[in-house]
């Protein structure tokens, strides 16, 4: 009786230890994909986990990568690992057709959880498209802008398209809002009811001109006027931008003075990158969202010998340097003017300096300086692009 209770403990030993073996060999495959394919939760999503039911092996959770879904499925399988499959892949199947929008607010808020009492880590302004991927709690669903962030965004601040409709609104003719701020009207009047306040680069379609007014269409249909020599047509807008340092600091003087909000991406506030991505969106160009993404992006300059490389225009990235255990943490933003000048968003909009001789040096900002990227050379390149060359703006097929 001892040698078979013996041989079954022994049995069952080996049974769990193979079983816990392959449950780790299972999360490890799982991590190593992530890695690959969704190294950054920000702008990704791959949120997988293997779990065991009656004695199944279960993979569940969601992805909006095919790609690492595909990569996944036949590493187990040629790793022989049988698995039942229930990854959801993104936009949710939930959504129906209705997995596409366009901002329809001015300046709408994107949070960090489903919550108006959550972290606002971005926003994105009227006219811009979006990718739906799911519904959370409270009306608010999950969201992707065309600078591929991802974030919660309650339903007042967009209207739902489906891939058609995103098309029509892309070809449609439309305006841009040059002003920094402003409002639209119910009337080719200035003195009739406003229909909504309006920030610089708020997209709308055009349906015509009305006396020195230019009749528009919200993403919701609403109609409203706006003053003609408040805004462009877009096309024309478009093609006559030649970005280079001195209309990126002609844009970014326009702003001097405008309060700092973490999270903020407009006229109405903003954190250090979003200063930089508005300045460039407004000259024609998308940015990655983060200081820590955008400095992944551009062209390297040498500063070894200090700023005499430098160009008006490039990003200027500050924060925490790399030091023994320590990794190097990028956690600052701004555009360089020249002679050590750099304009940023810190407190509000400002001048600084990496030069000891100016009043207003920055003994902080030199000391936490890390490096500089030139962006205007590497247009289409690694995260930046034009306008319409960016995949939410394109006609989807």
């Amino acid at each position: 009786m001892k040698i078979f209770l013996s041989l079954f403990i022994l049995i069952t030993f080996f049974s769990n230890t193979k079983a816990q073996n392959e449950m780790e060999n299972i999360n490890t495959i799982i991590q190593n994909v992530k890695n690959q394919f969704s190294p950054d939760k920000r702008t990704s999503i791959f949120n997988v986990e293997a779990i065991k039911e009656n004695d199944k092996i279960i993979l569940k959770g969601e992805t909006n990568i095919s790609n690492a879904k595909t990569e996944l499925l036949k590493i187990l399988s040629e790793q022989k690992i049988d698995i039942e499959n229930e990854i959801e892949f993104l936009p949710s199947k939930f959504l129906g057709d209705k997995t596409f929008g366009v901002i329809n607010l001015s300046v709408a808020n994107l949070r960090s959880k489903p919550d108006h009492a959550a972290e606002l880590v971005t926003q994105a302004i009227l006219g811009t498209p979006i990718k739906v991927l799911k519904k959370g709690e409270d009306g608010y669903y999950l969201v992707q802008t065309p600078d591929n962030y991802i974030a919660w965004l309650d339903d007042d601040g967009f209207e739902f398209k489906t891939q058609s409709e995103l098309n029509e609104w892309n070809q449609s003719p439309k305006i841009i809002y040059t002003k920094a701020f402003g409002f639209s009207y119910s009337e080719a009047d200035d003195k009739s009811q406003p229909v909504s306040d309006l920030v610089a680069g708020n997209l709308l379609k055009i349906f015509g001109e009305d006396s020195n007014y230019y009749l528009v269409e919200y993403p919701d249909g609403r109609k409203a006027y706006i003053k003609i020599d408040e805004a462009k047509l877009f096309n024309d807008w478009y093609s006559s931008l030649n970005p280079n340092g001195e209309t990126i600091l002609k844009t970014a003087y326009r702003f001097m003075g405008i309060p700092y909000l973490w999270g903020g991406t407009s006229t109405k506030g903003m954190d250090c990158s979003g200063f930089t991505k508005t300045v460039y969106f407004l000259n024609g160009i998308v940015l990655q969202r983060d200081a820590s993404q955008q400095v992944n992006t551009g062209e390297l300059v040498d500063v070894k010998n200090g700023w005499e490389n430098l160009q008006a225009g490039d990003l200027l990235f500050f924060g925490r340097k790399a030091e023994g255990d320590k990794k190097e943490k990028v956690t600052h933003v701004a555009i360089y003017i020249g002679d050590g000048d750099f304009i940023h968003a810190a407190g509000r909009v400002r001048i600084n300096s990496l030069n000891p001789i100016k009043t207003y040096y920055s003994k902080y900002r030199d000391h936490s300086f890390i490096r500089a990227k030139r962006i205007l050379n590497s247009v289409g390149k690694n995260g930046i692009e034009r306008i319409l060359e960016n995949s939410f703006y394109k006609i989807l097929k």
